[in-house]
């Protein structure tokens, strides 16, 4: 399906919007004040050794420690040797060459790779490695073995190291694959004299920054543009195009427009729309998304649909299309890690595996690897998508002061009631003249409403006067009790 790229540049931040049929598949977002680090290499230092759980805290010289897994680590498996105990392989002090994998995501620091790769147009390079791997995504047999032997031509007598070959190297000449070596291999030996002259921890490596890595990995054959409106950074793209590919210089378009280039084509309110959880569906149905740090709910509901024939048909038509959804969804809002889908119930097992099949289809357009499970006993379907960077909305959004991320506050009610029991705690502690209530407006109009009863019985009871005082600034769950005397 063709496809279009827009990219919006401030010097605050960098975004990308992917549209296929003129609707926002994928949205990117790098800060300036906090870029992803995946892909970088560093020189690290090992700080700390946890054999209990077989992984190492390394220091690359950003404020939080980053976490290397044994698993991780390219001698304790490669080849199938038997695996050593991570405290037999690291020691705290020691230098240690590692790449990022994975963001630093809330609270868990970056994750490590002892297993250096370096991506290219057409390869990626495993210096480290000795094999040839081909992308998942090239499933014919014949061209798989094509691509092999290319490769294999274009290689250099003395190589070493191994290589992936990415699906942008299907229509890939010898002398194209051949240039893609030339630069990964400088690329590393450049890394090496750096990692061997400099002291840890220190970064040797930094990947691409965002409309740089969009070029390289994700423009192909079905893109028809690529618009970028900041006129500094259209040149710099247009130098890396002609520099790297030149087949693709001249879909690079500036955009000069009066109107914002996001605003334009809808991708401004694509963004808004994905920080929400209530997604819409154009039948009348809708999906209810909660995200928490490790897992991701979403429910499928039939809302206002009521359909056409009957109930069992107007269920299989609203998971149908709560399946394509709910695929845009996860690659829009780039949600990763473990997510649990609850479809409408469906009694007929046709209907169930139609859903499944058609669910998995939408899922093929994404670059992120996935795993799908059938419905579960109760009815669920239990997914994996790797998370690799941080999803939208915490790119975007943080928790909120006043419910603390629960998305829900204590009612007005509910407050009254516990200053009621802390005026009578306090009023067994100290022997104060008076009390003063200080709360919200909500809370205030409460007590002189429908609590004024239980505050006039509590002053009764206490034998002391109690005075109300409204604070602008407070919450409706934030007060204080006064002991005036």
């Amino acid at each position: 399906m063709d496809n279009e790229i827009l990219i919006n540049i401030t010097p605050q931040e960098t975004r990308v919007a992917i549209q296929e049929q003129g609707v926002t598949q994928e949205l990117h977002i790098e800060r300036a004040s906090h870029c992803g680090i995946v892909g970088n290499i560093y020189n690290g230092r090992v700080s700390r050794v946890l054999p209990g759980m077989q992984s190492a805290f390394i220091d690359i010289g950003l404020e939080r420690a980053a976490f290397l897994h044994i698993a991780d680590i390219w001698e304790s498996n490669h080849n199938n040797r038997l695996v050593k105990p991570i405290e037999k392989l690291l020691f705290e002090g020691n230098n240690i060459l590692v790449q990022v994998i994975k963001d630093a995501i809330g609270m868990k620091g970056a994750r490590l790779s002892t297993q250096i790769s370096l991506a290219g147009r057409m390869l990626v390079y495993l210096p480290q490695e000795s094999h040839i791997g081909i992308s998942q995504r090239i499933d014919d047999d014949e061209e798989r073995e094509a691509l092999r032997q290319k490769l294999i031509h274009a290689l250099p007598s003395e190589e070493s190291g191994g290589y992936i070959i990415r699906t942008m190297a299907e229509a890939a000449s010898e002398d194209d694959l051949r240039a893609d070596i030339e630069y990964l291999h400088k690329l590393w030996l450049n890394i090496q004299e750096t990692a061997s002259k400099a002291v840890s921890p220190i970064l040797l490596y930094q990947d691409l920054d965002l409309s740089h890595r969009i070029l390289r990995d994700f423009v192909n054959d079905k893109t028809t543009r690529i618009q970028i409106d900041s006129r500094e950074n259209y040149q710099r793209l247009i130098e890396f195009a002609c520099n790297y590919i030149p087949n693709i210089s001249d879909r690079i378009t500036l955009y000069s427009g009066e109107r914002p280039l996001f605003d334009l084509y809808g991708a401004e309110d694509e963004i808004q729309k994905s920080l929400g959880k209530r997604v819409n569906l154009k039948s009348g149905g809708y999906l209810i998304i909660d995200q928490t740090e490790a897992l991701t709910t979403m429910d499928v509901n039939t809302g206002g649909f009521i359909g056409v024939r009957n109930f069992d048909d107007t269920i299989f038509k609203t998971n149908l299309e709560a399946a394509h959804a709910i695929a845009r969804q996860l690659r829009l809002r780039n949600i990763g890690g473990i997510i649990v889908i609850d479809f409408i119930d469906m009694d007929s097992t046709e209907h169930r595996s139609s859903v499944l099949t058609e669910f998995k289809k939408a899922l093929s357009k994404d670059r992120s690897r996935i795993t799908v499970s059938d419905f579960s006993a109760l009815g669920l379907v239990e997914m994996t998508r790797k998370r690799m960077r941080e999803s939208l909305s915490h790119i975007l959004c943080e928790p909120c002061p006043t419910c603390g991320g629960r998305g829900e506050i204590r009612t007005a009610q509910t407050i009254c009631y516990e200053i009621l029991r802390e005026l009578l705690r306090e009023s067994r502690q100290f022997n104060a003249n008076e009390f003063r209530i200080l709360a919200s407006q909500q809370v205030i109009d409460l007590f002189l409403d429908e609590e004024s009863q239980s505050l006039a019985q509590l002053g009764d009871f206490i034998a002391k006067p109690i005075s109300l005082q409204v604070e602008e600034t407070y919450t409706q769950e934030q007060y204080d009790v006064i002991i005036c005397k």
